[in-house]
């Protein structure tokens, strides 16, 4: 059978040398016609149509090296950007369903050493779902010695159904775990909700270049979380613009227009010259809108049509600027409810919601406090040049209180954040001791306190009294207090176990046999509620 390779011109590696020096260098494509024991009969050579010129200097010198052999030259548009993983596939699974394969008469193989890492991933993904009915192959120089002309490349033949795609799956799914381990900044998170959540994220910033909308709390992580995705596509992605953030609850009026998009020189009073404005600067980057629910109407229709067709007009200005930036927004409001109210676009909320992710507050994630601690430890060291670390009482009474079904994390990891840093700064010798750690529980008790974060709930989405009916008046201020926490947790928490989890994070290690569920479930039973009622 004639054996046919399908590859992508390699833009850069095919391109290495000049004149004769060309041939000092491994170049992969040619590589593949350098073997005896494989004879390559056709090359299905797909490139764009800006590299035609180095296409043809490719394909003289395969042949050049095999005379025998045939390229043929297709041309595929991925829109000016390769590093989309949309666009990419698109293109390649186009080519793949008009080529005409006669599997009877030749043997496939797929060249996965050029191209930009999307699409090797896309032609692994096509041949790995049939639609390339074919092996993959991959090449590389000889290893330990200067490459010359004379010295034979390697390669490799992988059969999706040999044991040589175990190899393959495993560096996939190293890659994976190593970019969520990315994108929770190396912490050892055990939250099952989180993990979850942070492996989505991780798919949907490799393959999508639409907006993200990260919702959550205030101090959840929301920020942080925006620039490592933006590291990340950074890296992986080919993203080559900057991170531009804002917080849009600073932008009021006049100053909200200009920061976002620019403005010309006296447009309005104090304008004394251009500003290209936030949504300019992010051109070819990342654009992070914090508490986007604050930013105002107006603002938001122009966003909209920045957004949807990349263009947007300065204030003062009557020519359009052109700006091609990926979104991503925060917030820590319920956007349906401010559209319900007219405060929100229901356009807007509709083109950023295609992505939504809920970041959970730190008291749902208590699982995840110590590697969390020994993170903002390591964050200190690294930020102030001097290591500082927990005497053993003291790293156990502060786990103690930080776990505790009643320390509430009103200000989630900025709170912790806080306390980690106030402690290292006033630990002597480097250790913290017992008595910082009751001084810093102090400290935080007062400032939730003053914040209303320890006063009794008020469950005004619940309503106790008229889910108990006149039984509610019989409660003791004391069981009332208590059954209203409880509730709390329930309609925070995704199942009856993950609420058991959080609420008896404590005792429950120290039982054999650990059932939260159950205990839950029959301390609500006894006020005649169950989880579906609270929760729903």
């Amino acid at each position: 059978m004639k054996q046919v390779v399908i590859g992508l011109l390699g833009t850069q590696l095919d391109r290495r040398g000049r004149g004769e020096d060309r041939w000092e260098h491994w170049r992969p494509t040619v590589s593949l016609f350098q073997h005896e024991e494989f004879l390559v009969s056709r090359l299905e050579l797909l490139q764009e149509k800006s590299f035609e010129s180095l296409a043809r200097d490719v394909a003289r010198d395969a042949i050049q090296v095999s005379p025998g052999s045939e390229v043929r030259h297709h041309l595929l548009d991925f829109e000016g950007d390769a590093w989309d993983f949309e666009k990419v596939y698109g293109a390649l699974y186009d080519w793949t369903k008009s080529y005409a394969f006669d599997t009877e008469k030749e043997e496939y193989f797929v060249h996965i050493t050029t191209g930009t890492h999307v699409a090797q991933i896309c032609l692994f993904l096509l041949t790995e779902a049939g639609f390339l009915p074919a092996k993959l192959i991959q090449t590389s120089p000889p290893p330990g010695r200067k490459f010359t002309g004379l010295s034979k490349a390697r390669y490799d033949v992988i059969d999706l159904d040999l044991s040589k795609y175990d190899k393959l799956s495993t560096r996939f799914d190293e890659q994976h775990i190593e970019d969520t381990d990315f994108l929770k900044s190396g912490i050892k998170t055990k939250n099952a909700r989180f993990n979850r959540m942070i492996a989505r994220i991780e798919q949907v910033a490799l393959r999508s270049k639409e907006p993200i909308l990260l919702s959550g709390p205030t101090g959840a992580g929301k920020s942080q979380l925006a620039r490592r995705i933006y590291e990340l596509r950074q890296q992986r992605g080919g993203l080559r613009g900057n991170f531009v953030e804002v917080n849009c609850a600073t932008l009021r009026g006049d100053l909200a227009a200009s920061t976002l998009f620019g403005h010309v020189k006296g447009s309005f009073t104090g304008a004394q010259k251009d500003r290209p404005g936030l949504l300019r600067e992010a051109h070819g980057g990342l654009l992070f809108l914090d508490e986007i629910g604050e930013l105002g109407l107006d603002e938001q229709a122009m966003l909209l049509r920045a957004l949807e067709e990349k263009i947007f007009l300065p204030v003062g200005s009557d020519k359009m600027v052109k700006s091609d930036f990926q979104l991503i927004a925060g917030t820590n409001r319920d956007l349906r409810q401010q559209v319900a109210e007219g405060k929100f676009r229901e356009d807007l909320l509709a083109r950023i919601h295609l992505w939504s992710f809920e970041l959970p507050s730190l008291a749902q994630r208590r699982e995840d406090l110590l590697p969390n601690i020994e993170y903002e430890l390591a964050r200190y060291a690294e930020k102030h040049g001097r290591s500082v670390s927990f005497n053993k009482e003291a790293r156990e009474a502060f786990l103690q209180f930080a776990l505790a079904a009643d320390t509430p994390w009103l200000g989630n990891f900025r709170d912790l954040n806080a306390a980690i840093t106030r402690m290292a700064t006033l630990a002597l010798r480097g250790r913290i001791t017992t008595a910082d750690v009751q001084e810093e529980i102090v400290r935080l008790r007062e400032s939730w306190q003053r914040g209303g974060a320890l006063q009794a709930p008020g469950l005004t989405e619940f309503k106790l009294a008229g889910r108990l009916e006149s039984a509610a008046t019989e409660l003791d201020p004391f069981d009332r207090v208590q059954l209203e926490y409880v509730v709390k947790i329930c309609r925070e928490s995704a199942t009856l176990s993950e609420a058991g989890r959080t609420l008896f994070a404590v005792s429950r290690k120290m039982r054999t046999v650990a059932n939260d569920a159950d205990r839950l479930k029959k301390y609500l039973a006894k006020f005649g509620l169950s989880f579906e009622q609270v929760r729903g």
